[in-house]
């Protein structure tokens, strides 16, 4: 298996260079692109096991790579293909666990044009990339309270599936007066349960210093398999003032079969203090409903993010972590990142 996935890997660069080299002639581009990124953590979660100081990764950012394709069709129209994978730099292996497939961060191809875009194969959520707009830490699915609370799963997780849909067909509006707008459906393939499928809806507004962003989703596909029905929402916007940015949130899900709900508020800063150095801290609670009972949740995490140079960053982080009925729980984290 490893042997295939170094095969994989080589052709797609060989692919790279040889679509690279003909660019001008076809007017075709394809570009490599990745993050890789680490740090030494002493994590602990409240309820959890004891903490333990490691080297992890995924870090602040999950490293992935990625082989970006496009072709001028001619007419305002290209093809379009793209393909990232999840990696783990302390051990060497695929994905950010040995559960994602090798293509894990996304696989796809379609069409783009004066229409918008149509992407078909392994997409990010759409509820997950809005999240990633409202708070200061992004995609981590590690230091991103928000983040945290709702896609994992030994925080509460509180959003049924992964950051990231099988056979999804997407729809992304063109881009006017700031908004534009994405849908996808994602088709559960299940013999004799055509009904099983994910389906979400996202708006997007941003002009001058504000983006605002709505979410929707319908999830009745986890892991492959069929679930029981989640509908879930989010809304939330990032203001940018002369000196300050601020973020807020609020999320919800509901699973009618096992009566079951959530309710998560996010707040979040992050602060210039010179050219090089930035402050930015987050907080979530979500507070999740059963039958007769209710538990909830706080976190919080705030850090300091350094510019080596304009691909590579140091951070220091801190957090905050306390379930309800449990005692607090902290951690810590010094890392790095580099983007190529």
């Amino acid at each position: 298996m490893k042997v295939r996935s170094l095969c994989t890997a080589a052709l797609c660069c060989a692919a790279a260079g040889l679509l690279a080299g003909r660019s001008s002639h076809a007017q075709t581009s394809a570009t490599l692109y990745g993050l890789i990124g680490l740090d030494i953590a002493s994590t602990k979660r409240s309820g959890g096991p004891p903490a333990a100081i490691a080297m992890q990764s995924p870090g602040l950012t999950a490293p992935y790579w990625g082989l970006r394709i496009a072709e001028d069709l001619g007419g305002g129209y290209r093809a379009i293909a793209v393909l990232e994978s999840f990696f783990q730099p302390v051990n060497g292996g695929i994905g950010r666990t040995s559960a994602d497939p090798y293509w894990g961060r996304n696989a796809y191809a379609g069409i783009e044009g004066p229409f918008g875009t149509v992407t078909l194969g392994r997409q990010t959520n759409l509820l997950y990339l809005a999240e990633q707009a409202v708070n200061p830490f992004r995609a981590s699915i590690l230091f991103s309270p928000l983040v945290m609370q709702t896609f994992v799963a030994s925080y509460g997780g509180a959003i049924a599936g992964d950051t990231v849909w099988n056979n999804a067909i997407q729809y992304t509006s063109p881009t006017a007066g700031g908004l534009s707008a994405s849908a996808v459906y994602a088709p559960g393939g299940l013999a004799g349960a055509n009904g099983a499928a994910n389906a979400g809806l996202s708006l997007r507004y941003a002009s001058g210093p504000l983006t605002a962003v709505a979410a929707a989703q319908r999830t009745r596909i986890v892991a492959g398999a069929a679930a029981p029905t989640q509908h879930a929402y989010l809304a939330g916007l990032a203001y940018a003032f002369t000196r300050i940015t601020l973020y807020g949130a609020i999320q919800g899900t509901r699973t009618s079969a096992t009566d079951t709900g959530s309710h998560t508020f996010e707040a979040g800063v992050s602060v210039p203090v010179t050219s090089r150095l930035s402050a930015f801290g987050e907080w979530a609670y979500t507070r999740r409903t059963a039958a007769r009972t209710a538990v909830s949740r706080n976190t919080g995490v705030a850090g300091l993010d350094y510019a080596l140079s304009r691909r590579t960053d140091a951070y220091a982080l801190a957090g905050y972590d306390r379930l309800g009925g449990s005692g607090v729980a902290a951690t810590w984290a010094l890392g790095i990142r580099h983007l190529f």
